[in-house]
C-alpha cells in the first residue's frame, strides 16, 4: 500500500514526523514521567489513548485543510512554506531551550487502564502542538491528483507507528535513564541536537 505515495515523498515525510514526534512536548513528557513512575508496561494504556487522540487530530486536520486545498491547489505551496518555517522556529526554540525538563505531568494521574487511556487521549487531542503540526505539515504530503483516503490511511498509519516508537523511547528513557536525562549538561546536548535536526528538515521542506 506504500505505493500510494512516492518514495521521495516518504523519504521526507518519515524523518520529518519522527523529528516532530521525538521533540519534547506534552505527550512525550507524559510518557517520560509515566516511565519513571509506572515503567514502560504501566505506560502502555496511556500510549493507546494517546495514539487514538493523534489519529483523530490527524484525520480531522487533513480533512478540513484538504477540503480547502482541493479547491485552491496553490495553497499547497503556502502550507509547505508554513510547515518549513514552523519547523525552523521550533528548531531554534529547541536549540535555545534551557537545560531543564518538567517532569510533573504524572502528578495526580489515574492508575486504572481506562483512566490512563483517557489521560493519553485528552493530552493528545488537546495538544496545540499536535494540531499545528498536522495542519501545517500533513497537507503538503498529499497529492491532489490521487485518491485522498488511501494516502491519508498510509500517512496516519506511519504517524501512529512513529509516535508509538517515540513514546516507547521516552518511557524507556524514564524507566532506565532517569539520572542521565535529568543532568543539565546532557539535556542541553539533547536540546541542541534536536534543534539542529529540526532546523535542517525545516529548511529542506521549505525549499523542496
Amino acid at each position: 500500500m506504500l505505493d500510494t505515495l512516492s518514495w521521495p515523498l516518504l523519504s521526507v515525510f518519515v524523518p520529518t514526523f519522527f523529528l516532530t514526534s521525538v521533540s519534547p512536548g506534552l505527550c512525550m513528557t507524559l510518557a517520560l514521567s509515566l516511565g519513571m513512575s509506572l515503567g514502560v508496561r504501566g505506560s502502555l494504556w496511556m500510549m493507546a489513548g494517546e495514539l487514538l487522540g493523534v489519529a483523530l487530530v490527524s484525520v480531522s486536520a487533513v480533512l478540513g485543510v484538504a477540503a480547502i486545498m482541493l479547491t485552491w491547489p496553490g495553497l499547497f505551496t503556502a502550507f509547505k512554506l508554513a510547515g518549513g518555517c514552523y519547523l525552523i522556529w521550533l528548531g531554534w526554540r529547541s536549540w535555545r531551550a534551557p537545560p531543564q525538563l518538567e517532569l510533573t505531568a504524572a502528578g495526580g494521574l489515574p492508575r486504572t487502564r481506562g483512566g490512563l487511556a483517557a489521560q493519553g487521549f485528552i493530552t493528545a487531542a488537546a495538544n496545540p502542538k499536535g494540531w499545528a503540526f498536522c495542519i501545517a505539515l500533513l497537507p503538503p504530503f498529499i497529492d491532489p491528483a490521487r485518491a485522498l483516503w488511501p494516502q491519508l490511511t498510509v500517512l496516519v498509519g506511519l504517524i501512529l507507528l512513529i509516535e508509538l516508537v517515540c513514546l516507547l523511547l521516552y518511557a524507556r528513557g524514564g524507566s532506565a535513564l532517569r539520572g542521565w536525562l535529568t543532568r543539565s549538561g546532557h539535556l542541553r546536548m539533547l536540546n541542541r541536537v534536536t534543534g539542529a535536526l529540526l532546523l535542517a528538515v525545516g529548511v529542506w521542506l521549505a525549499l523542496a
